[in-house]
């Protein structure tokens, strides 16, 4: 996909600060450099010059360590009906090593001057402000590298991170996730694991958000009985409006707007169309039945985006990063309000982040 040029209207203004992206991915799979990225992509959704034209101002940066084998396939998930099978489960020890991968890519990106890696909500709203680099949340997505008495959790908190899933769909040490199945119910199996349900005490305690994308409604509703932070789904949508595994049905979503969490809405084309499938050619309108769903449960000040860019086919009126203004000028013609529009673009997820890591 080559870069998107954004419309001259309307302005790229608030940045945006987005739940979760798979830029190491990219980086990982295709010898992408940080000068690569400084520079500017020819494919994929996520460079320093499309941000800045677009005004994508960061937001969660994920490391995510891929099965041996692909079991994700978006030719089956584009049948009207499929289940795709979860890969097994990963050895720890290889984990370990793309997950060093992952945290060296970032700090180089870092180095080159594409991102900041935030460690504070203060932090994060200073780069949004400096709009030259893209504001960066280190976030692990599937906590396979984790050892069971946590040194390297504590390892990886003092460098930096602040954000984990204890799953990527397949199944952890930690817990179970959903598979990628349409139309299916969240509700697909066990929950965490007594030793997950200790990782989460884990995070709590060293202020690192936990995120319930992924995970099944049982693991979902463990960490609400055990977690004493906002809960938060980084990038899913609303099962009622496309029922599909990986999105949150209305006691979910019920349970995160108690908790004063928030969702971000993720741009994956299967997770967003009614029927459920991978096809790229659906409106932003869509966007919106989702957005007028999670604010009926969440209010004004629980939802944000959490695009999934670089790990996802993306609607084409947006396409990559630098389509952005297209979101703007669709959620502007829905009658967001300028008020509203800060809140969704970057405030709600400060505030969220204020509250879960303090200060």
């Amino acid at each position: 996909m080559s870069p998107a040029t954004p419309p001259a209207t309307p302005p790229v203004s608030p940045p945006i600060f987005d739940g979760h992206n798979d830029l190491f991915q990219r980086m990982l799979r295709h010898g992408v450099t940080a000068e690569d990225v400084v520079r500017g992509l020819d494919g994929g959704h996520i460079d320093l010059p499309r941000a800045r034209a677009g005004g994508f101002g960061g937001g969660f940066f994920a490391i995510f360590v891929p099965s041996p084998a692909d079991t994700m396939s978006w030719d089956e998930m584009a049948k009207p009906a499929y289940r795709l099978p979860l890969p097994d489960p990963l050895p720890q020890d290889a984990a370990l090593e793309v997950t060093r991968q992952g945290f060296a890519a970032l700090e180089a990106l870092e180095a080159a001057g594409a991102l900041a890696i935030c460690r504070t909500a203060a932090e994060i709203a200073a780069v949004l402000d400096e709009g030259t680099r893209m504001a960066a949340v280190l976030h692990i997505e599937g906590a396979e590298a984790i050892d069971p008495d946590f040194a390297r959790l504590e390892e990886m908190h003092a460098r930096g991170l602040r954000s984990l899933g204890p799953v990527w769909s397949r199944p952890t040490a930690w817990g179970e996730g959903v598979p990628f199945a349409y139309p299916v119910d969240p509700d697909t199996g066990g929950g965490l694991t007594a030793a997950g349900k200790t990782l989460i005490r884990e995070c709590n305690r060293l202020r690192i958000l936990v995120d319930l994308s992924h995970l099944n409604a049982r693991g979902v509703a463990d960490v609400a009985a055990i977690s004493d932070a906002p809960l938060v789904a980084t990038h899913s949508n609303a099962w009622a409006v496309c029922p599909h595994a990986r999105n949150l049905t209305d006691r979910q979503l019920a349970m995160i707007g108690e908790s004063g969490g928030m969702v971000g809405i993720n741009f994956a084309a299967g997770f967003l169309r009614p029927d459920g499938r991978m096809d790229d050619d659906v409106g932003l309108d869509v966007v919106m039945r989702h957005l007028d769903h999670l604010i009926g449960f969440l209010g004004e000040d629980g939802v944000g985006f959490g695009s999934d860019f670089d790990g996802a086919l993306i609607p084409r009126p947006i396409g990559d990063c630098a389509g952005l203004p297209a979101l703007r000028a669709a959620l502007a013609d829905h009658g967001v309000d300028a008020a509203l529009m800060a809140k969704l673009a970057h405030g709600n997820w400060l505030r969220v982040l204020r509250r879960t890591w303090g200060g």
